[in-house]
């Protein structure tokens, strides 16, 4: 079976996609600066513990490995509010450096539904919101998928609406038509399982799907409600674990 990276594997979709890689019996890698601390033991896991900026790091763990996701977060705080970052930029930089140098393919990107070209496309309480509190972190996201649609890679960037915690449902869609894409919500187990389903179908290379959950919106109402509940959940995104664990 295939030999995948997962970078940002200690949490989030990260981890889940660990556990998700393990079951489809592929063998994974998982990198992270708690890696030691992945609630998971396995014969065909190996554990490496490292700075997803590091440049040396990045080149070892992408050493004998077929396949990379990258799911990468940051920590509340108002600093996420009020100060621009580069740490996704930067990070994915580094990876798609590494992986070229390597030969390393295949390359399968989360991002989120806000970045690129489908930034705006929420429904007007989730746009305002959105540039509220995660605009900032989103400018440079949008900067790490140039940098991944400019690579030589074999890639796939994939943008999930908002977060939950809940269970694999496989009721999940991946939309790429952009007058069909939504705010919503999705677990990070469906996105996980999404990521590792890339790991050996062609159907999405180079193109930027956004998954969601739940029926399309055929209703202005629909629209309106679904960005209503958008909007709600990132304005409590302090208060609950939707944004400090987002990857």
């Amino acid at each position: 079976m295939t030999t995948v990276l997962i970078i940002g594997a200690s949490r989030g979709i990260g981890l889940e996609a660990v556990k998700a890689a393990l079951e489809a019996g592929h063998s994974v890698r998982a990198l992270a600066r708690s890696a030691r601390r992945i609630p998971i033991d396995h014969p065909k896991l190996e554990k490496m513990a490292g700075d997803a900026l590091e440049m040396a790091t990045v080149k070892r763990a992408v050493t004998r490995v077929d396949v990379v996701t990258q799911s990468l977060g940051v920590s509340a705080g108002p600093e996420v509010i009020l100060k621009p970052t580069r740490f996704f930029s930067k990070a994915t930089r580094v990876l798609v450096t590494a992986m070229e140098e390597a030969q390393v393919k295949r390359l399968i990107c989360v991002t989120g539904f806000g970045a690129g070209d489908s930034r705006g496309r929420g429904g007007f309480l989730y746009n305002v919101a959105f540039h509220l509190l995660l605009g900032r972190v989103y400018d440079d996201k949008d900067v790490q998928e140039r940098i991944v649609r400019s690579s030589k890679l074999d890639w796939v960037i994939v943008r999930p609406v908002i977060l939950t915690d809940g269970p694999k449902t496989n009721a999940y869609r991946a939309l790429v038509d952009p007058r069909r894409w939504t705010c919503g919500f999705i677990s990070r187990a469906d996105v996980a399982d999404f990521l590792v389903k890339q790991i050996d179908d062609d159907a999405f290379l180079h193109k930027t799907p956004v998954l969601t959950t739940g029926r399309e919106p055929r209703q202005p109402s629909a629209c309106a409600a679904s960005s209503r509940e958008g909007a709600t959940s990132l304005l409590q995104l302090k208060h609950d674990r939707v944004w400090r664990r987002r990857c």
